[in-house]
């Protein structure tokens, strides 16, 4: 059960105020309360867009089927491995099948909330800019997803099988409806999440357990490819938006380094005073 867009506003507009406005006045639960709210306002925000984003889309629909097709094709004159083969090796096992519908329903949203908690309490130092590399990915790969593309669980033509219809559990509702929610295949926000986490879990993580970020992005490529949601191109695509941020994010801090904290957040330089008081004799 997704939380609304607009409920999730309503929260953070809540969680904002309580942590712009509220005093600690020297309370150390809200010196610890406060922050944790302000960041979650951010957090929900960022969610209310992404969920809002998902029910848009600035093209009809009707051509969503047409652009499916030229990724498929794409793919093709790119010598990209086809789906349909790793489909074909996948459905015997029908275990696997299942697993791999589950994961993409449960480890899309969930993970990258353990994460962004981790990042916080334990690695606080770093977690705002992993957090404006989110913020940034996420919103260029919704711009992107504002062109409705077909995935490839909408081409049993090409010998595609809907696995969520045929062996559950499923994502949508009405299966094979033209919604825009189910339209927004391209680029794969799955995928760019997934490899964040993974990136980041390896950068920024010292024990053996950063590897469990790492096998979330290789599982979530497998589950999105398995159960047709999504095109090999989508996740190559959200990779990339993925990699460009950190591309700026270097080029920021290199060109700007007096303008960005430890913590790789921008900052605003201390303004300079507009008159020089005279040396005292």
């Amino acid at each position: 059960m997704w939380l609304p867009w607009d409920l999730a506003l309503w929260f953070a507009a809540g969680l904002g105020a309580l942590g712009v406005g509220v005093r600690s006045k020297g309370r150390r639960w809200l010196d610890v309360a406060l922050p944790v709210a302000r960041e979650a306002a951010v957090v929900l925000t960022m969610y209310a867009v992404w969920r809002a984003f998902g029910e848009v889309t600035i093209m009809g629909t009707e051509r969503a089927l047409s652009r499916g097709r030229s990724v498929w094709r794409a793919e093709r004159w790119l010598h990209l491995p086809n789906e349909v083969t790793l489909q074909r090796w996948t459905l015997p096992a029908t275990w696997l099948v299942r697993f791999a519908n589950g994961y993409y329903i449960v480890a899309h949203v969930a993970p990258l909330g353990i994460f962004l908690v981790w990042l916080f309490v334990r690695h606080r130092d770093r977690y705002a800019g992993w957090r404006n590399l989110l913020g940034f990915t996420s919103i260029v790969c919704l711009a992107i997803q504002l062109v409705p593309v077909a995935p490839p669980r909408f081409f049993p033509d090409l010998h595609f099988v809907d696995t969520g219809a045929v062996y559950g559990p499923g994502v949508y509702d009405n299966v094979g409806t033209y919604l825009p929610g189910q339209l927004s295949a391209m680029p794969s926000m799955h995928v760019a999440w997934a490899m964040l986490i993974g990136i980041a879990t390896m950068r920024v993580g010292t024990s053996r357990w950063r590897w469990l970020g790492a096998a979330h992005a290789f599982l979530t490529v497998f589950a999105v490819t398995v159960t047709a949601y999504h095109w090999l191109l989508d996740g190559i695509v959200a990779t990339g938006v993925l990699l460009v941020g950190i591309g700026l994010g270097r080029l920021i801090r290199l060109r700007w380094p007096e303008r960005v904290s430890a913590s790789g957040a921008l900052r605003l330089a201390a303004p300079r005073p507009r008159f020089e008081q005279p040396a005292s004799p």
